[in-house]
């Protein structure tokens, strides 16, 4: 159907990123259902969004995403930090590091606790189960029918594999599947990988039904405000469609049913607020008139800080020397091709796990390790030219809160991120504590004898506070920003634990932005059960109501 023949549609969809793929696969299953996808980036057909080592060329690819930088502040020393955001068909699902974990089964019950009702771990499992085949063993905790293709690591790498080992014989358990019975441990990743190419939330549940007469994809639209009919003191407001321009003219498409927010942690908050519904002085001060007074919209701000640290390895066998020369780099390139394994086939970190602090909760890992046979300042510049070997740290429950507004009502301009990294004095602790068993694990037998030098943080930095100023200096974000719509029982929630927005009928948000809490490890995982969730609920309620 082409979106000139009709403005008209049962729910539109805002955001083709890893929620919105899914919903609209799921809400277009029935041919009754007329459905919008509206995206603001373009095609992902590009050999770099498909090829898995691709994200450390296209995730710093402003071709492919929108850089949004945060306030620069004390907490990371002055510095202002760079968030890319998928801005292309599949979002950031297209550019990630592939990494997928769903998190500890605490974290689920945990949004219960805060009122998520319906969001534990036990009612979650199953969207998570039905939306995956997993490449591993079979188990009652994985899903093996599912559109999204997880695979187990394809590379080993004799640096990952000794890393493991000494991580096990510093005391943390060997752990086969992160996505099961507990993330506590080291072992290897898994990815959402395919026989070769990245599976994207747009390859593996939005491609498959483009061809479906009752769904309508639209790129390149940035969509300005929500379309919302005022009760004028009688009934609820109402979300009843979107407004966009193009070319110089206000276009305008409705939803008979709903309209569906999966922009993201950042641009689902700045759109609610540029429609009206959010804390009224952030309205006021951006020149917006209040719809809805709703507080929490744009709060609640939350990301993964880590610190890495660098090893120089004797033998040059790291990934930053197979780069550079010829004969491994056909090697690469014939395992890719022909077996569907190798170098090529990586995503942000082959190896890893989860353990304690002495400020965890108990039974709940507090930090997260990251693990690559390579060294680079950031992703999409070239890899340093030594034999470099990276293991980053990240805190998992981030205690610290930031914030999203809108400055102006100017749809295109990027809003005001205020991450408050390390502001709690939990979360420089914790990540200090996590540095310092990283050090440890290299000193372990499986791996002391590997390397000759530390480069990152550098033999220098020594005491706690030493350590803190380093990770205020050069630690970064694992691009996890959550949390800025809330799922939640109270009346500062943004949405309901159905997902939808409190004092607007017609309107859910289901993203990133919802989660109460962040979950402890990668998010991209979570974010696809959260649409699938949503899809099941929407489609429940319409069903009951005719």
């Amino acid at each position: 159907m082409s979106p000139l023949q009709s403005q008209n549609y049962d729910y539109i969809i805002v955001g083709a990123g890893s929620a919105g793929c899914i919903l609209a696969n799921r809400l277009s299953a029935d041919p009754k259902n007329r459905v919008l996808l509206v995206e603001a980036g373009g095609s992902d057909r590009n050999f770099w969004l498909k090829l898995p080592v691709g994200y450390f060329r296209s995730i710093n690819d402003k071709r492919f995403s929108r850089h949004f930088a945060t306030e620069a502040q004390s907490g990371t020393a002055g510095r202002g930090i760079v968030w890319p955001r998928g801005r292309v068909i599949g979002g950031s699902s297209t550019i990630n590091g592939l990494i997928f974990i769903r998190g500890q089964h605490a974290d689920f019950d945990r949004w219960e606790e805060m009122g998520a009702t319906g969001w534990s771990y036990r009612e979650v499992l199953p969207h998570f189960r039905s939306l995956e085949t997993f490449g591993g063993e079979p188990s009652q905790l994985r899903g093996s029918y599912g559109e999204m293709p997880v695979s187990v690591l394809r590379n080993n790498h004799p640096f990952c594999s000794a890393w493991v080992e000494a991580a096990n014989q510093y005391g943390m358990p060997l752990n086969n599947d992160f996505n099961g019975e507990t993330t506590e441990g080291a072992g290897s990743y898994q990815l959402s990988i395919g026989k070769r190419w990245r599976a994207s939330a747009a390859r593996a549940f939005l491609q498959p039904v483009l061809d479906r007469p009752n769904l309508t994809l639209m790129s390149r639209v940035l969509v300005s405000r929500l379309l919302i009919e005022e009760g004028n003191g009688g009934p609820t407001p109402r979300a009843v469609g979107v407004e966009w321009h193009e070319d110089g003219r206000k276009s305008e498409a409705f939803a008979a049913r709903e309209v569906i927010l999966c922009a993201g942690a950042i641009q689902s908050p700045q759109l609610l607020q540029l429609s009206g519904i959010g804390p009224d002085a952030v309205l006021e001060k951006a020149g917006v008139r209040t719809i809805v007074s709703s507080p929490g919209v744009g709060g609640n701000l939350q990301d993964h800080y880590q610190m890495r640290t660098i090893v120089r390895m004797k033998k040059p066998i790291s990934l930053n020397d197979d780069v550079r020369n010829p004969i491994r780099l056909a090697r690469m390139g014939i395992d890719w091709l022909l077996y569907g394994r190798g170098p090529l086939t990586i995503g942000a970190g082959q190896v890893g796990g989860a353990t304690y602090t002495k400020y965890a909760d108990p039974g709940r890992p507090d930090i997260q390790f990251n693990v690559m046979p390579l060294s680079v300042d950031k992703p999409g510049d070239p890899l340093h030219r030594y034999s470099g070997f990276t293991a980053a740290v990240w805190q998992c429950h981030p205690e610290s809160r930031g914030s999203v507004e809108i400055v102006s009502d100017d749809p295109s301009a990027a809003p005001r991120i205020v991450p408050n990294y390390l502001t709690a004095e939990r979360d420089g602790a914790t990540l200090v504590e996590g540095v310092k068993i990283l050090r440890q694990i290299y000193s372990q037998p499986a791996f002391k004898d590997l390397w000759e030098e530390e480069v990152v943080p550098g033999p220098s930095v020594q005491s706690d506070e030493e350590i803190l100023d380093a990770a205020r200096r050069g630690g970064g974000t694992v691009y996890h920003p959550v949390g800025t719509c809330r799922i939640g029982g109270d009346e500062s929630a943004v949405v309901d634990p159905d997902l939808r927005v409190r004092g607007v009928a017609g309107l859910r948000v289901a993203d990133a932005s919802v989660m109460p809490v962040i979950t402890s490890a990668n998010t991209n995982a979570p974010t696809l059960m959260i649409a699938e969730k949503a899809s099941s609920i929407i489609l429940e309620q319409a069903k009951n109501h005719g």
